[in-house]
């Protein structure tokens, strides 16, 4: 996650939903995707601890030196990654045309990204079955701050996490769509670049969407989901940051996911506008929430090891990053499978 300088975008009041409904209600009078669907809770039980494991052993080790920006290190990254969804077969947008989207140089450097070289947003791709056209993204930045002074900055949390999060969720609708129950709506999984020098990669993405905007349902944004704060120590929880900013649905639709599956204790502090971390405007949920884009941020919190070599492997709790992990595919299925698309109805 992007380390809170000073503030540069302009404050935004975070409401409050302004509807007597609960997630209970979301779940039974919309007719949940995920209630009593057979193949949900198979592609669900896809997603294990062990496999996140062994996927951030790799893109967090001392090989991928750090994943700065652009770096060889972050390029092996992205080649693993790469090569997992050609294994898992799956594709990458066609009018793409490669899992890689170019995020240059010259675009850095014109929002302060200073002399970072070119580098990459990875995009792999699952095309819906009845609405192909509507997008439902799930994002997480796969670079992280590189080494200093000859000590790796692995970034197991900050985003190795969120990385493995967004390749399992891609495995488990897969492993739905070869049962021929894959989603109704397209999932996108993008792996955005140069979050931690300014949400560049992100932002090069809305700016230059491989689909248009105005077809993209949601941002479900995962930026470390790995540890426990020290508030927080011990408990089976998730922060969700921004998923009644835009939507009045969005937020009722998690709370039901997570009902329905492993009930965290979902904390909304950081929703607070008054919160001087800025949480909201901090990593790559902001720039589809800055285009209407409906967006939840799925977080664990600012820990001890944040931004320091010593946010490694071996620190990461793996079952509650797999809970997290389930909780954001259960909502994911749900918005991809529901038969219309969440309404936009704040500014």
């Amino acid at each position: 996650m992007r380390k809170l300088l000073v503030p540069v975008f302009s404050a935004v009041l975070l409401v409050s939903c302004g509807t007597a409904k609960t997630a209970s209600d979301v779940s039974s009078s919309q007719n949940s995707a995920v209630k009593g669907d057979k193949a949900f809770v198979s592609a669900y039980k896809e997603i294990k601890a062990a496999d996140l494991k062994k996927n951030l052993y790799v893109i967090a080790s001392d090989e991928m030196e750090g994943r700065d920006t652009g770096s060889p290190g972050q390029k092996r990254a992205g080649e693993y990654m790469v090569n997992y969804y050609k294994n898992l077969g799956i594709s990458f947008p066609k009018a793409l045309g490669s899992y890689y989207q170019k995020v240059p140089s010259d675009f850095m450097k014109k929002r302060g990204g200073s002399n970072l070289p070119d580098s990459e947003n990875i995009l792999a791709f699952i095309e819906g079955s009845e609405k192909p056209e509507e997008i439902v993204v799930v994002s997480a930045h796969y670079d992280h701050v590189g080494t200093k002074n000859g000590v790796v900055y692995n970034g197991a949390d900050d985003d190795g996490s969120g990385t493995v999060a967004v390749m399992e969720i891609a495995k488990a609708f897969q492993a739905a769509k070869k049962s021929g129950k894959g989603p109704k709506k397209s999932v996108l999984f993008l792996h955005v670049t140069g979050e931690e020098h300014g949400l560049f990669g992100s932002e090069y993405y809305t700016d230059n969407p491989v689909f248009p905007l105005a077809n993209t349902v949601v941002d479900l944004n995962i930026d470390m989901i790995g540890r426990d704060d020290p508030e927080n120590r011990g408990k089976q929880y998730v922060y969700v940051i921004g998923s009644e900013m835009l939507s009045s649905q969005l937020k009722l639709i998690n709370e039901a996911a997570n009902k329905r599956t492993n009930n965290l204790e979902l904390n909304y502090k950081y929703d607070d506008p008054n919160d001087p971390q800025r949480l909201y405007y901090r990593s790559d949920h902001y720039n589809f929430a800055k285009n209407n884009v409906p967006v939840a941020f799925f977080f664990d919190g600012i820990h001890e090891d944040y931004h320091k070599p010593t946010d490694d492997v071996e620190k990461i709790d793996y079952d509650l990053l797999a809970k997290r992990t389930q909780l954001v595919f259960a909502t994911a299925w749900e918005i991809a499978n529901r038969p219309d698309r969440i309404i936009v109805d704040k500014k």
